[in-house]
C-alpha cells in the first residue's frame, strides 16, 4: 500500500482531542478521525507527521494552499496595527476591496459579511426588498432543483436539495424550484411575481454540474422581462476557481448579473463574504435596512486584496493543471468503466462513478490523499490554485491505485 507520509517533526497531540469534541460540542459534523496540527502549500500534516496532498482545500477556502508567505507576511503586519473596527467608522480596506471587485466583476457596489450563507441571505433580502417596491405580491424566488446556498433558514429555503431543507420546514414562503438546464421549466415558473432568479453557474454540492450559456442569458432574459433580480452564487463555483474571476465570466459573450455573492477563498481562511451589486440592484439595501458586526474587517479585507493581488497571477496556472487534471482523470475513465463522466472547469473538478464514492474518500484518506464526495456519486476535487502537474500525477497515482483495487472486487 503506497502513502505520502514523513517522519513526525511536531508534538503528538493528547489522545483527549477528538474525546472532548465528542464531550463538548454539538455533534452536528460527521469528522474524520484525523487531527490535523499544520499545512504547508498543497500539503496537511496530522498529529503523528503524516502528510496528505490536500485536494479539497477546505472545501475550496484554502485556495492559496497553507502558509503561503505572502499572506503570512500580511497577516502579521495587520494584526499588528488593527483587526477590526465597527462599520461605524471608515478603515483603509473596504474601500480598496470594493473598487478591486468592481474591476474584476464588472458590477458596481459591494458590502461585506462573514460567509457565503451570509452573503445569500443579503441577496435574498435584495430581491425581496426590490420586489416589494414594486408590489406587496411580488416576493417569488425562482431556483434550482439540486442547488445549495448555505446552511440558514433563508439560504435552506432556496436550496433545492430536500435533505437539506426536510428538518427545518416551514420555511420562506414563495419559493419555486425548476429543474437545472431545463429552460422550459424555467421559463414557466418566472412571472410577473417574481422577485429574483438564483442560479449557481456550477453546482458544487450537486455534484459539479454547470449550466451552459444558453440557459444563464435565458434567466437574464427573463429577469428583464419581468423586472425580477438575477443573481449568481459564485461561493464555490468562483474566485479564481473556474480559470476566471467569477464562473460567468467562462460565457461569450459574458452575462452579468445583478447581484453576485462569493466567499470562500477570499480572505485565504478568515472569514469575508461579499455581495456585489449592479446600481439597479443597489438601492435594495438602503442604510440601515442591513449589516453585519464582523463583516469587512480590517484584517480580513487587507487579506482579501493580497489574495487578489496573487490570483491575477495565478489563473493561468489554474486553467492549465485544471485541464492537465481533467485529462488526466479521463485518461483513467478509459481504463475503469465505472468512472462515467468527468467534468468542470478550471480547478473545480467533479468525476461522477456508477456507485456510491463514500468509500473511495476514506480510502484516499488512507493513502495520503484528501477529497471529497458530494451528491452521493461524485468524487469532488478543489485543489488549491497553486497545485502543480506532478502534485496532480500523485494524485492520480493513488487514484489509480484504489480504482485497480476497485476493478478487481
Amino acid at each position: 500500500m503506497s502513502t505520502l507520509t514523513e517522519p513526525a517533526s511536531a508534538p503528538t497531540a493528547t489522545p483527549s482531542v477528538i474525546d472532548l469534541e465528542k464531550q463538548y460540542l454539538l455533534q452536528n459534523y460527521a469528522r474524520y478521525p484525523v487531527v490535523i496540527r499544520r499545512g504547508k502549500g498543497a500539503w496537511m500534516f496530522d498529529d503523528q507527521g503524516r502528510r496528505y496532498l490536500d485536494f479539497i482545500s477546505g472545501i475550496g477556502v484554502n485556495a492559496l494552499g497553507h502558509a503561503h508567505p505572502r499572506i503570512v507576511e500580511v497577516i502579521r503586519q495587520q494584526v499588528d496595527s488593527l483587526i477590526h473596527c465597527s462599520n461605524l467608522y471608515y478603515h483603509d480596506y473596504q474601500g480598496p476591496l470594493a473598487k478591486k471587485l468592481a474591476e474584476v466583476s464588472g458590477l458596481n457596489r459591494s458590502f461585506f459579511c462573514n460567509s457565503g450563507t451570509e452573503a445569500m441571505e443579503g441577496a435574498i433580502k435584495m430581491c425581496r426588498a426590490h420586489g416589494n417596491r414594486i408590489s406587496r405580491e411580488k416576493y417569488e424566488l425562482v431556483t434550482l432543483d439540486n442547488s445549495f446556498h448555505g446552511r440558514t433558514v433563508g439560504a435552506i429555503s432556496v436550496t433545492g436539495q430536500p435533505k437539506y431543507r426536510q428538518d427545518f420546514e416551514p420555511l420562506l414562503p414563495g419559493v419555486r424550484f425548476v429543474p437545472p438546464g431545463d429552460a422550459a421549466a424555467l421559463e414557466a415558473a418566472v412571472s410577473e411575481r417574481t422577485a429574483g432568479i438564483l442560479i449557481e453557474l456550477i453546482q458544487g454540492e450537486g455534484g459539479v454540474y454547470p449550466m451552459n450559456a444558453e440557459y444563464a442569458r435565458l434567466a437574464r432574459t427573463l429577469a428583464d422581462k419581468y423586472d425580477a433580480l438575477l443573481v449568481f452564487d459564485e461561493i464555490q463555483c468562483g474566485v479564481g476557481r473556474p480559470g476566471k474571476y467569477f464562473a460567468y465570466q467562462l460565457m461569450d459573450p459574458v452575462v452579468l448579473p445583478d447581484i453576485m455573492v462569493a466567499a470562500k477563498p477570499l480572505a485565504c481562511g478568515l472569514p469575508l463574504g461579499c455581495i456585489v451589486s449592479n446600481e439597479r440592484a443597489a438601492p435594495s439595501l438602503a442604510a440601515g435596512m442591513h449589516g453585519s458586526t464582523f463583516g469587512g474587517g480590517a484584517l480580513a479585507c487587507r487579506v482579501a486584496l493580497e489574495f487578489f493581488d496573487i490570483l491575477g497571477e495565478l489563473l493561468p496556472q489554474v486553467v492549465r493543471v485544471g485541464d492537465y487534471f481533467r485529462a488526466r482523470l479521463r485518461d483513467l475513465a478509459g481504463r475503469y468503466p465505472f468512472i462515467t463522466d468527468v467534468r468542470g472547469f478550471g480547478l473545480m473538478v467533479g468525476a461522477e462513478l456508477s456507485f456510491p464514492g463514500k468509500q473511495i474518500v476514506l480510502d484516499a484518506m488512507e493513502r495520503g490523499l484528501l477529497i471529497n464526495c458530494t451528491h452521493e456519486k461524485v468524487l469532488r476535487f478543489l485543489p488549491p490554485y497553486i497545485v502543480t502537474e506532478n502534485e496532480v500525477d500523485i494524485a492520480i497515482g493513488v487514484l489509480d491505485e484504489i480504482f485497480a483495487l476497485q476493478k478487481e472486487a
